[in-house]
């Protein structure tokens, strides 16, 4: 595993560094106590994060995944379901040996109460009665004192005065706490007669009341005090009250809490909770509740040892097939990462062998097909690269014969884009200044697509410039002073024509548009060779300009005219290529002519780049994608 040391790292060893220097120059104030809580902070985060990293490289193997996904399908629940187990012992036993002792107690504490309204009765006739009870009731409750209350005035059964209990003390039963320590109570009245009995509750009372069941206690949590009374030393009859041995391995101990509602000697109607508490076992709680006896420390045994063994026997055979499973698709998966090793090395020849007719069989058998595919394909790859490279270079030089300079026209501005469908484009723009005042604007669409069109286009480029510079040498040999030049739109096109015609295959041709912007008259003269008719938005209203030729390439006698056609401030002229006008959408319909019209008249008092933008957008949500159908090529002319 690769450590890494980061910010998180450094940042605990600065702080640690500065805890030790602190410690031992034996500093003590605030900086030491925010150095720890820094420490304790950062070395959680690092935890976490040297954990999550450990888990990581952990699980990066299959097999180690398979054992992690293994252990939560079939050991977890099984821990779960025991622990549950455990839990519902625990709480039902708890539950059960609180109810056993505090049932009893108040059974006895209501037998007291019936006892002394039977003395109620009976002593105001014969005062021997309580004289004569009192050996009987202390023999069943250890330490029982017995009291007589006749005109305000207690005494016990042997005519001695004595402290009763308060005035307000009700008829009834229960439990009582004097002196911090825990007695049980009754008492009855009859007509001006009253009899109490109160008796200490000792730990082999509360023993008596579920014997055996485990060790009772009564604690008061506020002082933590032990309120029952010590037992009298008895060797011959040991304490019922006691921790039960465990009958077996599995018979754990079980503690458990319930309140107990004591009233207080000097004040009865006060009251305050007490807390029974029991620990006990399993078995205890069996031997007390079942009607027969079990021999416990056989039955549960082989019970839980027969359990074990069919466990152990579903374990095994589960973990012989869990094993023969995680070998198939470990070693599997292991052939299949050896391979893509060797295929990422080079080696498209290796081929892994094929085990089973499983889907992990079906799986090698792809994979080997997947690498003989695969030598294949290099050879086209290679192929492709190659094509691309020369595609690559192919655009490159393309790119170059656009023109780079804006002409230097203070009337006029120039805005243009060319997006190709492919690497390199079929459609032509172009502008150069032949005088101070003159500037040739030319565009142009080859037929086809891909880099056959975009020779052609090089070829119409080279000859237009050549056919444009003998122009130009012409008007110079005819004594224009270079600042007025006058060009024949009409005779450089019928040159291209020609050239092309003789250089170029007969299906080779071009749409070819060359106008001249005179910036003295604000005119353009043009010649119109098969293009789409530029558009011309003036005030809001879209004009075409006419085509006065055919194709240039294509026949060699062909004519062509010129038009003239005035342009005023603001005005803008717009030429574009088929790939604006004929991309269709799912149904078939070209976004055609009038479309783009009415995008440019709404779009006229607008910024040439934002125009040129909202004409691409509105093509691209035409078609519903990103892929051109044709070169798309715009061309903008504003009169400044």
């Amino acid at each position: 595993m690769k450590v890494r040391i980061g910010r998180l790292e450094i940042a605990f060893g600065a702080v640690l560094a500065v805890y030790v220097v602190l410690a031992l120059l034996g500093y003590q104030g605030w900086g030491r106590l925010l150095g720890r809580i820094a420490l304790g902070v950062l070395g959680f985060a690092l935890s976490v994060r040297i954990s999550r990293s450990v888990v990581r490289n952990m699980l990066w193997r299959l097999r180690n995944r398979l054992i992690v996904a293994y252990f939560f399908i079939a050991v977890v629940p099984l821990i779960l379901i025991t622990l549950l187990a455990g839990l519902g012992v625990a709480l039902v036993g708890g539950q059960i040996s609180v109810f056993l002792v505090t049932s009893e107690l108040d059974r006895r504490t209501n037998a007291i109460r019936e006892s002394m309204a039977f003395l109620a009765r009976e002593s105001g006739k014969n005062t021997s009665w309580a004289g004569n009870a009192e050996p009987f009731l202390r023999n069943r409750y250890p330490g029982l004192q017995l009291l007589l209350r006749e005109r305000n005035a207690w005494r016990d059964v042997t005519g001695s005065p004595v402290g009763g209990p308060a005035p307000e003390w009700p008829q009834g039963s229960g439990i009582l706490v004097k002196d911090r320590k825990l007695y049980g109570w009754g008492l009855a009245t009859f007509e001006n007669r009253s009899v109490m009995a109160v008796f200490p509750v000792t730990r082999d009372f509360l023993g008596q009341l579920a014997p055996d069941i485990g060790e009772s206690t009564i604690l008061n949590l506020e002082t933590n005090d032990d309120l029952l009374h010590p037992d009298v030393d008895n060797p011959q009859q040991p304490s019922r009250n006691r921790r039960v041995p465990a009958a077996n391995v599995f018979d754990f101990p079980i503690w458990w809490t319930a309140p107990i509602v004591a009233a207080q000697w000097d004040a009865p109607e006060k009251t305050e909770t007490e807390w029974l508490n029991i620990l006990t076992r399993p078995s205890a709680i069996l031997r007390t509740v079942l009607s027969q006896k079990v021999d416990f420390e056989l039955v549960i045994p082989v019970l839980l040892l027969l359990v074990g063994i069919l466990f152990l026997i579903a374990e095994a055979i589960s973990l012989l097939i869990g094993i023969s499973l995680t070998r198939t698709i470990t070693g599997a998966v292991h052939e299949l990462y050896e391979g893509t090793v060797r295929v990422m090395k080079g080696d498209l020849a290796h081929r892994i062998p094929i085990g089973g007719n499983d889907q992990l069989g079906e799986l090698s058998v792809s994979f080997n097909n997947m690498t003989s595919n695969m030598e294949r394909l290099l050879v086209v790859e290679k192929e492709r690269e190659r094509l691309h490279t020369e595609l690559e270079i192919a655009r490159e030089v393309q790119n170059q014969l656009y023109p780079k300079r804006l002409p230097d026209v203070a009337s006029l501005r120039l805005t243009a884009v060319c997006n190709p469908a492919r690497m390199v484009s079929g459609d032509y723009y172009d502008y150069q200044q032949i005088g101070d005042t003159t500037v040739a604007i030319v565009v142009g669409d080859v037929a086809g697509k891909g880099i056959s069109a975009a020779l052609l286009m090089a070829t119409v480029q080279s000859s237009f410039r050549a056919q444009l510079r003998g122009s130009l040498e012409l008007a110079a040999g005819a004594g224009h002073d270079g600042v007025h030049v006058s060009v024949s739109t009409s005779r450089v096109v019928s040159h291209l024509n020609q050239q092309l015609h003789a250089d170029t295959a007969p299906e080779k041709y071009a749409t070819f548009f060359l106008g001249v912007y005179d910036e003295a008259t604000t005119s353009i003269t043009y010649t119109n060779a098969g293009h789409l008719p530029p558009i011309l938005i003036r005030d809001g209203k879209p004009t075409l300009l006419e085509v006065n030729g055919m194709v240039v390439g294509a026949f060699p006698f062909a004519k062509y005219g010129e038009s003239r056609v005035q342009l005023q401030p603001r005005d803008l002229l717009v030429f574009y290529t088929d790939g604006i006008t004929e991309p269709e959408n799912a149904y078939g319909e070209m976004f055609g002519e009038e479309r783009l019209t009415e995008l440019l008249v709404r779009s006229a008092d607008q910024d040439e780049a934002e125009i040129v933008t909202a004409v691409t957008d509105a093509v691209r949500q035409w078609t519903g994608t990103d892929e051109l159908q044709d070169d798309m090529t715009l061309l903008l002319v504003r009169q400044l």
